[in-house]
């Protein structure tokens, strides 16, 4: 009798522990997904991290060998470090050390009330970054408004990026031909238009899940707002930086980007004589994490030049 009632108080317990996962994830599913990413991360070798930069707390993840070639890579706008988790893997693997890190705002980042948000900002607390990490000379990478970004660090502090790596990039003097406010959407049908926008070939994502992401996309909207409200100044836009650029250049671009469309990226290639531009067929303003596999290669190919 005590081994049959100590078996049922255990499974008791065990259905007790699932239905609260189950409650969990039904309430918060970002949550969940969140810890797996950081799970997923800390397996892969990443070590997690913070260091302060003017005065901000800046998380950021590490891995790779220590004593390795050292690779910077920023995320876009309402992105992360773990973003870029599909395309590290064949940057460590080729015996890069690689720094991700979050911007001010996003991520396991501080969001300070007091700071601008905008791209130029945003390129001194990377360039800070640098520095608190004692990284001299870095192959740097970015990805849409952190192309945007790194491109303004390139331009102002040529001797510390050895090379660039400009992924879907924004940047240019161009106004956009979609929507801006669907990056702070309010609504289930908001939120279909903005990953439309997104990815060629968007899931269907369950109602829980949708409305999960609209709760976490209006508590942080304002950040989303002051960023792009200062992008749509176009007072930091690169056209006429990027022909004085040096160091060599690789344009990674999405075939069917909605974002940042192509032609943004050959005009971007154009003005920078000694880039390449390579176009990933079938893929959207995502590549970088959806068509790693196809852009992995490439990237380590350019790098070991």
């Amino acid at each position: 009798m005590k081994r049959t009632a100590k078996w049922k108080w255990l499974a008791s317990a065990l259905l007790a522990s699932i239905a609260s996962l189950g409650l969990a994830f039904w309430m918060r599913p970002l949550s969940v997904f969140d810890t797996i990413n950081q799970g997923q991360m800390f397996f892969s070798g990443a070590k997690s991290s913070s260091v302060e930069v003017d005065g901000y707390r800046v998380h950021y993840y590490a891995l790779g060998p220590a004593e390795g070639p050292v690779a910077v890579l920023v995320h876009g706008l309402g992105g992360r470090a773990e973003d870029w988790d599909k395309l590290t893997p064949y940057l460590v693997k080729a015996g890069y050390r690689v720094y991700l890190p979050d911007l001010p705002g996003f991520g396991h980042s501080e969001k300070p009330a007091n700071f601008s948000y905008s791209v130029a900002d945003e390129a001194k607390i990377v360039v800070g970054f640098f520095d608190a990490l004692g990284l001299k000379q870095v192959d740097l990478g970015g990805w849409s408004m952190g192309g945007w970004i790194v491109q303004l660090v390139a331009a102002e502090h040529p001797h510390r990026v050895r090379r660039l790596m400009l992924f879907d990039s924004a940047g240019l003097y161009v106004k956009p031909d979609w929507d801006t406010s669907l990056f702070t959407p309010t609504s289930a049908a908001e939120l279909d238009k903005f990953d439309a926008l997104l990815m060629p070939h968007p899931p269907v994502l369950p109602g829980f899940v949708a409305k999960d992401i609209l709760r976490t996309s209006h508590e942080h909207a304002w950040i989303i707002r002051r960023a792009m409200d200062s992008m749509l100044t176009g007072r930091d836009t690169t056209d006429h930086l990027l022909p004085d650029l040096k160091m060599p250049v690789l344009i990674v671009w999405g075939e069917v980007d909605r974002i940042t469309p192509l032609a943004e990226g050959e005009k971007i290639h154009q003005l920078i004589p000694q880039s390449r531009l390579d176009v990933v067929p079938a893929c959207g303003h995502l590549a970088p994490n959806e068509c790693a596999n196809q852009i992995g290669p490439v990237v380590v190919s350019f790098l070991k030049q």
